[in-house]
């Protein structure tokens, strides 16, 4: 699978777990799946309600909010993006236990080096994780 992000998206993406860092940041990624490439035309900023530097949960209301927002918008759901304040770009075993969606893209901010922010996305299924071809435009 390939993943196709905006330049302008990611900056989103990174401001939004530098603001809540040293939580992790969490959201709803939306955009177009045709012929093996996934686009991502809009990224949704959600509340951990958690407040934890270790893990995410996203409010289902919100979640909810931000599907309808997507439908309205003719996109569709391609997974979700989190941050790893303090850890790789890459799925803990926690991540992938609760990778419930094997159709999703899961990705991942590093911002263990704060002037070098790094993501990656995943496919995770049966608890097992594969980088996706990730192009930033």
């Amino acid at each position: 699978m390939k993943v196709r992000l905006p330049e302008k998206l990611l900056e989103k993406i990174i401001e939004a777990g530098r603001r809540v860092f040293p939580e992790e940041a969490c959201g709803l990624i939306g955009g177009t799946d045709k012929n093996g490439v996934r686009e991502i035309k809009e990224i949704f900023v959600l509340e951990n309600i958690d407040h934890s530097n270790e893990h995410f949960s996203m409010n289902p209301k919100d979640q909810l909010n931000a599907v309808k927002e997507m439908r309205k918008k003719g996109i569709i759901p391609l997974g979700n993006f989190h941050s790893h304040p303090e850890s790789p770009s890459r799925p803990s075993e926690e991540d992938k236990r609760l990778a419930y969606d094997k159709n999703a893209s899961y990705m991942i901010l590093s911002l263990m080096e704060k002037d070098n922010p790094v993501i990656n996305s995943f496919h995770i299924e049966n608890n097992n994780s594969e980088k996706e071809e990730l192009e930033i435009f």
